[in-house]
């Protein structure tokens, strides 16, 4: 069976508390999408603002066939949609008895009527209909019944079966879909949300039971606790169901990039342990487990980290085992002996057991000191000033030798570690670098505390993980950015 994904990241992702994204990351966020092999996207509320009706037309406008557009039963949000030129037209009307009596104060039959004339107007104009019962897991059965033959009757494209709140079981949500396709004949889809956890569950319980359009958002982003989220759907319907057949049209190498990007543009940090794009889905750092790994991935990998587009990662901490530390040293490059790695293997746990994290840079000063050598910096700090007039923008002088030449730079920045790290982005080579995460610890007491900063970098498709440390908390941050570099490009 194959089914259609329905992607609302730019929807009711967008409606995450605390997310504001400006048309241009939308229209990022929509080529990301396409390219990611998303069937329709719903690309926002078009009666919003007119800004949101300009950006969702000029979506829809590049990307044909793929857009839809959200709107509520009245004529206002239907025009705004029609003047934004989507594919597909999402209305929606409340049909619980707490939203029609508390938010709608209509009864059925208003709603019946308020649904009819909306889906007429819209068909009227020419436009596919996708629609939704709001809170359609808590309304009552009948009814529910009743609006789903009108709107089956009228050639709808889609109906939709929200779990609005997030309150629905799999047993419950299995129970309404395979009610509702004795009943009607228009294909089905469901918008979970994640209340209690549920979200991908009931998700994958009605693709089970025959819905063909799941709606889904990257990252699980959305209002409260979010929505089913692309990842876990699509991979579920890949590995768990492949016995069902259930395809999708979804570039799943695509995935762990796409799942940054909303990262970076939403400002939402994912979780450690969220499936397959969290930092330590494909960690290991216990030593049977990388033993195992290390012989035959599936021992403790349910998929490799190559079909969503990540990377298996070594973790270093007081667990680590002497395999994992011989196969990190052999990825940079080192030949040791079983002798030398077990006397690194100590001092990695001996650091751990003080509550050290470990990164790969501790490593290869770890290394190059049990093995006498001396490691040369290519990029060096020359010199550093950090302008913060009051009320003015700070503004940051950096100067660093690279391979024995001199580069300069200058640049403005939100604060000023902030326009410290922009001035060294805009030396020739750099200007790629993305700094995935940051962290800041005192490592002593009082106001002339030491500074710890650990950073995430990247370039392309190397990462890396860096420290510095000093008194100063800008100083300590450019020198993690520099030994990152050093890493980066010069391991």
């Amino acid at each position: 069976m194959k089914i259609k994904i329905f992607d609302t990241t730019l929807r009711d992702g967008e409606q995450t508390p605390g997310v504001a994204i400006t048309p241009d990351d939308k229209f990022k966020v929509a080529d990301a999408l396409v390219d990611l092999g998303v069937d329709i996207i719903e690309a926002g509320f078009p009666s919003a603002s007119e800004g949101e009706q300009g950006t969702v037309k000029k979506i829809a406008g590049n990307f044909p066939k793929k857009i839809c557009g959200l709107a509520r039963c009245t004529k206002k949000d239907i025009d705004a949609c029609i003047n934004a030129d989507v594919d597909l037209i999402h209305i929606f009307i409340a049909t619980s008895q707490i939203h029609m009596k508390y938010k709608l104060k209509m009864n059925e039959e208003q709603v019946m009527e308020k649904a009819r004339e909306s889906i007429q107007y819209c068909i009227n104009h020419g436009f596919k209909v996708h629609f939704s019962l709001e809170d359609a897991t808590r309304t009552e059965e009948n009814f529910m019944v009743k609006i789903c033959r009108m709107a089956d009757e009228m050639k709808v494209h889609y109906i939709n079966i929200p779990d609005t709140v997030g309150v629905c079981t799999p047993e419950r949500m299995r129970s309404i879909i395979s009610m509702l396709r004795k009943e009607i004949s228009t294909p089905l889809a469901v918008h979970c949300h994640n209340d209690f956890g549920l979200a991908v569950a009931n998700t994958l319980t009605g693709i089970e039971e025959g819905v063909i359009l799941p709606h889904v958002t990257i990252n699980g982003v959305g209002e409260r606790a979010g929505n089913a989220d692309l990842e876990q759907v699509v991979m579920g319907c890949k590995i768990l169901y492949k016995d069902f057949g259930i395809e999708t049209n979804i570039k799943t190498k695509k995935i762990y990039d796409t799942s940054k990007l909303i990262e970076r543009l939403y400002g939402i940090k994912i979780s450690p342990n969220f499936p397959f794009v969290g930092d330590n889905a494909f960690a290991h750092e216990a030593g049977i487990h990388v033993h195992g790994v290390l012989a035959e991935a599936s021992t403790y990998e349910p998929i490799t980290p190559e079909m969503v587009g990540a990377k298996r990662r070594i973790v270093l901490g007081k667990l680590v085992g002497v395999h994992a530390v011989e196969s990190k040293l052999k990825e940079l490059n080192y030949e040791i002996s079983n002798e030398i790695a077990e006397v690194i293997t100590k001092k990695i746990k001996d650091l751990g057991d003080k509550g050290k994290r470990i990164t790969e840079a501790d490593l290869i000063a770890i290394a190059d000191d049990i093995l006498g050598r001396k490691r040369e910096e290519n990029i060096k700090l020359v010199d550093l000033r950090v302008y913060n007039d009051f009320g003015k923008k700070p503004f940051a002088y950096v100067k660093l030798n690279i391979n024995g030449k001199e580069e300069i730079a200058v640049s403005e920045g939100v604060g000023t570690v902030d326009s410290a790290l922009n001035a060294i982005k805009k030396i020739k080579g750099y200007e790629n670098i993305r700094l995935e995460e940051y962290h800041l610890d005192a490592i002593s007491g009082g106001s002339d505390a030491l500074a710890e900063v650990t950073i995430r970098l990247c370039s392309g498709e190397k990462r890396t993980i860096a420290k510095g440390i000093h008194e100063d908390i800008v100083m300590a941050s450019v020198i993690a950015f520099i030994n990152g570099l050093n890493w980066l490009f010069y391991n």
